[in-house]
């Protein structure tokens, strides 16, 4: 039997199973959804890349200041804080990205980006509208917690140095050091309405490595008196696939991909050099260092092989900002866990696998403060794509396509309902 949905707004007007905290939530939501579906449209219409998120960055703190909170701009760049002091309890943080995507966006939205090229196409301006539609209903509800609440809004989470950033100028040494952090992302791959979890390592960590491959040009109908780059970074490319399924222990995901491979001018040279770009993910420190080590042992490996001499090794050079796993704290989880299925029912609740893709969001659990962090999947899938895609007849758009993006009414009223109580009930412990 197909399990059917209801809708939030539906059980929003039925509220006689709910606490009275609870029916407070969704009347706070149902009279702001409307403003908020207008700024999110706004946010849609109008993104910016990261590093340069100037215009949003406004638009959203002064948003947020209208709510009461007090301000503090520029912080590692163009996020800021925003602080809501209510009594003595917890402090907890909520974190939103504010960045898109170098994207031109094919949704066919009647507010489609009018900046060319250029797209919301990770949903993160649905994070910045469930982040502010939140802080609006938790500040409507200052008598039923004690505590402060602290709003974080980075820059570049796509390009992965807004969280980094806003540590680095101080965000845990002048604010107040959270008890608890707490982020969404929106998913591709759930129903709106649900929301996804998983306790411990949920994303991967990923760093870029540039690997120069070099070797002795020539001419290409005279191989032998030349050392071909072309041919040892194509044995290089075959022999680091054997890292994580020969040397990685096999209960350690980890992925080493060639991204990139150029060499050479034109068809009769062989080159003396050839350029490698890789991504490479994985859920363990230690699982990163060996991948690291492979690289460079398998590389240097196959050019001693060809007589390269030393002075021509391959250079393996891994970039400066590696962005860590991303690894939820046990019990803040479950507690979170707990929350969201007091109001949303245990069957929109779904226990997920790790995913390889990274997130910045981990950099703030893994400062000296060692502040428990918690990201969980957001729904935005409208039911009805969902339902096709079920039966086969939908393929679904996925995160950074240009045809993405999510249903507003059952993800906003979803985000804002799970996390308002979450909140709510750990400053309530």
């Amino acid at each position: 039997m197909k399990r059917i949905l209801l809708s939030l707004t539906a059980i929003f007007l039925s509220m006689i199973c709910f606490s009275q905290t609870d029916q407070q939530i969704r009347k706070e939501i149902i009279n702001n959804i409307g403003q908020h579906e207008s700024l999110y449209r706004h946010f849609h219409q109008n993104p910016e890349l990261s590093f340069e998120e100037y215009k949003t960055s406004d638009r959203l703190s002064t948003e947020l200041q209208n709510l009461g909170f007090d301000i503090s701009r520029k912080i590692g760049g163009n996020g800021f804080v925003g602080i809501l002091r209510n009594g003595d309890g917890p402090v907890i943080m909520l974190r939103t990205d504010m960045d898109a995507l170098p994207l031109e966006e094919k949704t066919g939205l009647p507010f489609s980006s009018n900046i060319e090229g250029v797209m919301h196409a990770c949903g993160h301006d649905m994070h910045m509208t469930v982040w502010l539609g939140t802080a609006k209903v938790l500040t409507e509800m200052k008598e039923s917690w004690k505590g402060t609440l602290i709003m974080v809004a980075q820059q570049a989470e796509e390009k992965s140095g807004g969280a980094n950033a806003m540590i680095e100028d101080g965000l845990f040494k002048r604010f107040p050091v959270p008890d608890y952090a707490l982020a969404y992302h929106v998913s591709s791959e759930l129903e709106a309405g649900t929301i996804g979890y998983r306790s411990g390592a949920f994303f991967a960590g990923v760093n870029s490595v540039d690997i120069k491959v070099k070797g002795i040009g020539g001419h290409g109908a005279r191989p032998h008196m030349a050392i071909d780059p072309v041919v040892l970074a194509s044995r290089m490319v075959l022999a680091y696939q054997t890292i994580s399924s020969r040397e990685i222990n096999p209960f350690q995901p980890s992925v080493v991909t060639v991204g990139s491979i150029h060499g050479g001018t034109v068809h009769n040279i062989i080159p003396d050099e050839v350029n490698m770009q890789l991504t490479v993910r994985f859920f363990d420190d230690a699982v990163y260092d060996e991948i690291i080590e492979a690289l460079q042992r398998i590389s240097k490996g196959i050019a001693q092989s060809a007589g390269l001499p030393e002075s021509l090794y391959p250079e393996v050079k891994p970039k400066d900002h590696l962005t860590p796993p991303v690894v939820n704290d046990d019990q803040l989880t479950r507690d979170a866990v707990n929350s969201f299925i007091s109001v949303l029912g245990e069957e929109n609740l779904h226990e997920v696998d790790p995913q390889t893709v990274a997130e910045d969001f981990a950099r703030y659990g893994r400062t000296e403060e060692k502040v428990p962090i918690a990201i969980f999947w957001l729904g935005s899938v409208s039911p009805t794509k969902f339902e096709a895609h079920k039966n086969m007849n939908m393929q679904l758009a996925h995160l950074h396509s240009p045809d993405f993006y999510p249903e507003f009414k059952p993800t906003y009223e979803t985000g804002v309902l799970g996390m308002s109580k979450v909140v709510l009930d750990l400053f309530n412990r």
